[in-house]
């Protein structure tokens, strides 16, 4: 099974199955002299881990993770930092029923007709569990950002047909954390929660979408065609479980608008250099950053395990059959996906950095030890 390696210098390569002994990831590439603990990382799986409210699934997990390797008196040292968090709730019982019978808008079906088998307890490798470990790798990629300046934020926008107005950087930053729904307009936020509970008291879901920006990432990132900006981070985010849609900029919108009026003039900025009149473009053009702000939506569909009876059918008896998916399940996906976008974004970036040669060790903590901080990265070509 491929796929489960993400970056071109700053390499994660993931393992783990929702029901199985522990998740885990290799983060390759990040450079020497950094410094980490667990704590860093910690605080930002604390964040998506299952059980903080009402609105998410009740599997106890307590998401603790151990960093294995890749660490020297608590600076990194260049090498591969290999990270684990066991599993420690896992109920695989109630999924007996669903061995030879695909729950509704699942992957049972789609891994076991392509692997011939599958592990079946939570979904296995298809479980949304799986995304533990990219907020994992993400946590060392918002270190590494931090301290050059680039911050990335994202809140929830829409829940249903409730959406928030717009907000500010600042507003995001100061009021995303404060409510269980992670939408940075309290007022909104409110609204939503009450809607979740109507789905949830119905034993139904909802969708919604997560709006992000990511400030400070200098211009010139990025190639054309196939190694762009923009198509680099909609495979990031298109790879987030339950990820229908992706935009940047205007987004749709921009079939709406006429090129005069989508065309930004250029003047020059306080540097002399040239720069856009506005950012309808969310920071990209011609696929390379131009330093200002990027911008853009996720939208995810409705969690597919409800309480609702509904109809599949048994490969093995080719037999319909009425079924009902009891467990712990989330009622809605963008309050928790909220870290999973800003991990996914963080470790696009800190690729592109690197492979621009923008990352500088000396704006990271030096360590003490005697490590070589000339960190040179490989042009893409000799990958």
């Amino acid at each position: 099974m491929n796929g489960n390696r993400f970056g071109r210098l700053f390499q994660v390569t993931t393992f783990g199955e929702s029901h199985g002994e522990a998740m885990g990831v290799t983060v390759s590439g990040c450079p020497a002299g950094l410094e980490l603990s667990e704590e860093d990382v910690q605080k930002e799986l604390d964040r998506r881990k299952p059980g903080q409210s009402m609105i998410t699934t009740s599997r106890d997990e307590p998401d603790s993770v151990t960093i294995e390797s890749g660490l020297q008196d608590g600076y990194t040292t260049g090498t591969p930092i290999g990270m684990v968090i066991q599993n420690k709730d896992a109920r695989s019982g109630k999924y007996e029923p669903f061995v030879t019978a695909p729950r509704p808008s699942h992957g049972d079906f789609t891994y076991s007709a392509k692997f011939g088998t599958r592990n079946w307890g939570g979904g296995g490798r298809s479980s949304a569990r799986e995304t533990v470990n990219w907020v994992a790798a993400g946590a060392i990629a918002k270190k590494i950002l931090a301290a050059h300046d680039v911050e990335i934020k994202a809140h929830v926008d829409q829940i249903g047909d409730i959406e928030a107005p717009p907000v500010t950087f600042e507003e995001m930053l100061e009021h995303t954390e404060e409510n269980e729904v992670r939408c940075a307009h309290p007022e909104t936020a409110a609204r939503m929660r009450d809607r979740i509970d109507e789905y949830q008291k119905e034993g139904d879901s909802i969708g919604g979408s997560i709006y992000f920006e990511v400030h400070g990432v200098p211009r010139g990132l990025g190639a054309p065609r196939f190694d762009s900006v923009p198509a680099r981070l909609g495979r990031a985010m298109l790879s987030v479980p339950a990820a229908t849609s992706f935009e940047f900029g205007l987004g749709k919108e921009a079939r709406e608008w006429t090129g005069s009026d989508r065309n930004e003039d250029w003047t020059f900025d306080d540097d002399g250099d040239p720069v856009p009149v506005g950012n309808k473009h969310g920071g990209l053009q011609g696929g390379i950053t131009t330093g200002q702000p990027i911008y853009g939506e996720v939208t995810l569909h409705a969690p597919t395990s409800i309480p609702k009876t509904q109809t599949t059918v048994d490969w093995e008896s080719r037999e319909e059959k009425e079924i009902q998916v009891i467990g712990r399940h989330d009622p809605v996906l963008p309050p928790r996906g909220v870290p999973v976008v800003e991990s996914m974004l963080a470790l696009t970036v800190v690729d592109f950095m690197l492979l621009g040669g923008r990352i500088n060790p000396d704006r990271m903590d030096d360590s003490p030890g005697t490590y070589d901080t000339d960190y040179h990265p490989s042009s893409p070509d000799e990958e």
